[in-house]
């Protein structure tokens, strides 16, 4: 256990105000719609919470993993499907900070963390999850470019993202080294927007198929070294599990708030629900796995700023706190009975939000086989 700094503490209460303000009165509304919160994205930008884990000279507002991870919770406490926009924003950063060339990082890295430009990060195919040495969209290296062709699916931000770190075969014979990582830039001849997906929750998040016919991208668009594709996606998603771990966390507190004050304020038999001790013991269960969760999740990212390895750390974070998301909305509606079913309470919203943490950034199953690697080696 570490004490947080003024300036973590600063950047959460910033966080926390502006999600009061802008996101909490709004969400269910933006839920309902589908509606992409493209303007409120561009304030978010403005407070530097699109690059957070990036140093100043690159564009970012260097606050750190910590401080990242604090933000996200504060805004996945009022809509979860604006945190995963963030956490994805901050993810397509990663990339460039560790494998980009200086032209890269001042002609993408710079616009994306100051929130200038948004962007993605495509991995998933249709018949590539969990095993990226299934994935079959391929570049094929010709004169000064390469000719990529396949669909990437279930992509978030992929309609709206300018910059999509993309995850391409080069060689065919090499299973993971055979991949190489990819700039491609919204407009480019040959890419397009596919099927735009209808979920089951975070519907205020833009979730796309993206489609490449014959796309030209430039040789200099190449991400590190060809067949280092597989690397790339790693670093990244070993962030993007802190930034999950984090959304998880933030939908778990709302779910435990809404418990509390519904309880409260419910009256059976005469008295308050909270008086009964099957409420009591499913919010004692909530707050206590919260708290752990909460510590293992800021220690994968203090991990993360001391420049220390954290794959495990941040797979243990993302497992927990999913599984604990899920837990504390089924226990949270539970308490709420049959109003905690309709539309008009924040909790069937925060039920089906929290569905996806254990799935999307690498499913539980797949964490637990990081976890267990570590220890038994690989």
């Amino acid at each position: 256990m570490f004490q947080l700094t003024s300036e973590q503490e600063m950047v959460r209460l910033m966080a926390g105000d502006f999600a009061k303000k802008e996101l909490e009165p709004y969400a269910r509304e933006r839920d309902k719609n589908e509606t992409f919160p493209a303007e409120v994205i561009r304030k978010m930008g403005d407070l530097g919470l699109m690059g957070m884990m990036v140093p100043p000279e690159h564009g970012g507002s260097g606050a750190g993993a910590v401080s990242y991870s604090l933000a996200l919770q504060e805004i996945a406490y009022a809509c979860a499907s604006t945190a995963v926009t963030m956490s994805v924003a901050n993810l397509s950063t990663e990339p460039l900070l560790h494998f980009g060339n200086e032209e890269q990082k001042e002609k993408y890295l710079l616009p994306l963390a100051a929130g200038q430009k948004l962007g993605a990060f495509a991995i998933t195919e249709p018949d590539a999850g969990s095993d990226p040495s299934s994935m079959m969209t391929s570049a094929e290296e010709k004169d000064d470019h390469y000719l990529i062709n396949g669909r990437k699916i279930f992509i978030t931000n992929g309609s709206y993202a300018d910059v999509i770190n993309l995850i391409a075969r080069t060689d065919s014979q090499k299973g993971n080294r055979g991949l190489s990582a990819f700039l491609i830039e919204k407009g480019m001849p040959g890419f397009s927007i596919g099927k735009k997906e209808e979920k089951l929750g975070l519907r205020a998040s833009d979730t796309v198929e993206l489609v490449f016919d014959d796309c030209r991208v430039p040789k200099e668009n190449l991400l590190g070294k060809k067949g280092q594709g597989f690397k790339v996606a790693m670093t990244a998603l070993d962030s993007g599990r802190i930034g999950i771990a984090s959304q998880s966390l933030g939908i778990a507190r709302a779910c435990l708030d809404e418990a509390v004050n519904y309880s409260q304020n419910r009256r059976q038999f005469g008295k308050a629900i909270s008086s009964f001790q099957a409420i009591q013991w499913m919010i004692a269960d909530m707050a206590t796995q919260i708290e752990a969760a909460y510590w293992l999740t800021l220690a994968a990212a203090n991990q993360k700023d001391l420049g220390v390895p954290f794959t495990k750390e941040a797979s243990m974070a993302k497992l927990f706190a999913s599984e604990l998301a899920n837990r504390a909305a089924y226990k949270a509606l539970q308490i709420h009975g049959g109003y905690g079913y309709m539309a008009e309470y924040k909790i069937e919203r925060l039920y089906r939000d929290a569905r996806v943490t254990t799935i999307y950034e690498g499913t539980s199953e797949v964490q637990r086989i990081v976890i267990a690697r570590e220890f038994l080696g690989k």
